[in-house]
């Protein structure tokens, strides 16, 4: 049976400029190698051993079935240009969409959206609640993501320092979670989760072993869902001290977190028992 890989992708696996974390001189910076352009400029990055590792998991098509696993879009996951095989499956939009050959799986996709419609506040109302409450001096973009969830773009510097608990507070009594990452703040249905996609794309394959990592709230269903998880030392995870008894707190920050995530998931693919 293969091993279930499943890794969210930014500040996990995929860095911004932004969120390199490159501390050390220089001349001692890893190669980077670019996966992704938007509007003509580089956006995201990964080292170029990280890039070796992920080609040699993904190209173990007999130990190993890579899944990306984002918040992201279709269409900002389509931006991506991972090295190495083409994954078959990919979790996009936080579980609304699995795809399958990069195609949205229609049948997933309405389970969803019904599971929503019973159990949480309609997105319109959530979306008002945004456009009241939140200052334009500091909001920069509000997005709506495949018609499932909602999200700010905003300056971090300038939001107040209890305005996203305050709407935690307000979206946990209307069934949806609040997070914070970077300069993005996100509102999701709490059944919108990767790990129910995770669990589904687990059945179809029959893997018999789940690997994941993460570095956000929305990210912590993932990693308790698997079998072995790991986070690295940045993101909101890390940030207030979350931790699992099946998931390991790496030590390393930014670009070179993704890389040491990367050996871990294939010293576990390889390890002789697997075989």
């Amino acid at each position: 049976m293969p091993v279930l890989v499943a890794s969210d992708l930014d500040r996990t696996l995929i860095y911004s400029s932004a969120a390199l974390a490159l501390t050390m001189p220089d001349a001692r910076a890893p190669r980077l190698l670019c996966v992704e352009v938007h509007e003509s400029k580089p956006l995201s990055f990964l080292t170029e051993t990280a890039a070796g590792l992920l080609t040699a998991l993904g190209d173990r098509t007999d130990r190993a079935l890579f899944v990306p696993s984002t918040t992201r879009t279709r269409k900002q996951y389509e931006r991506i240009n991972l090295p190495g095989a083409a994954p078959r499956y990919a979790i996009c939009a936080n579980g609304g969409h699995l795809l399958v050959d990069g195609v949205s799986d229609p049948d997933w996709h309405a389970g969803v959206t019904a599971r929503l419609a019973d159990e949480c506040a309609p997105l319109a109302e959530v979306r008002a609640h945004l456009e009241t409450s939140a200052d334009p001096l500091w909001v920069r973009k509000h997005r709506v993501a495949d018609d499932l969830f909602a999200y700010l773009v905003v300056e971090r510097e300038l939001l107040p320092e209890d305005w996203v608990k305050e709407l935690a507070v307000w979206a946990e009594h209307r069934g949806w979670t609040v997070s914070l990452q970077g300069r993005k703040i996100y509102a999701v249905p709490k059944p919108l989760t990767k790990s129910a996609a995770l669990r589904e794309v687990a059945r179809r394959t029959g893997a018999d072993l789940t690997l994941a990592a993460g570095d956000s709230l929305l990210d912590a269903d993932l990693l308790l869902a698997a079998d072995q998880g790991w986070r690295p030392a940045h993101g909101e995870l890390a940030d207030s001290g979350w931790t699992a008894p099946t998931v390991t707190a790496l030590p390393e920050r930014g670009v070179l977190a993704g890389e040491r995530i990367l050996h871990e998931f294939l010293r576990v693919v390889r390890a002789p028992d697997r075989v």
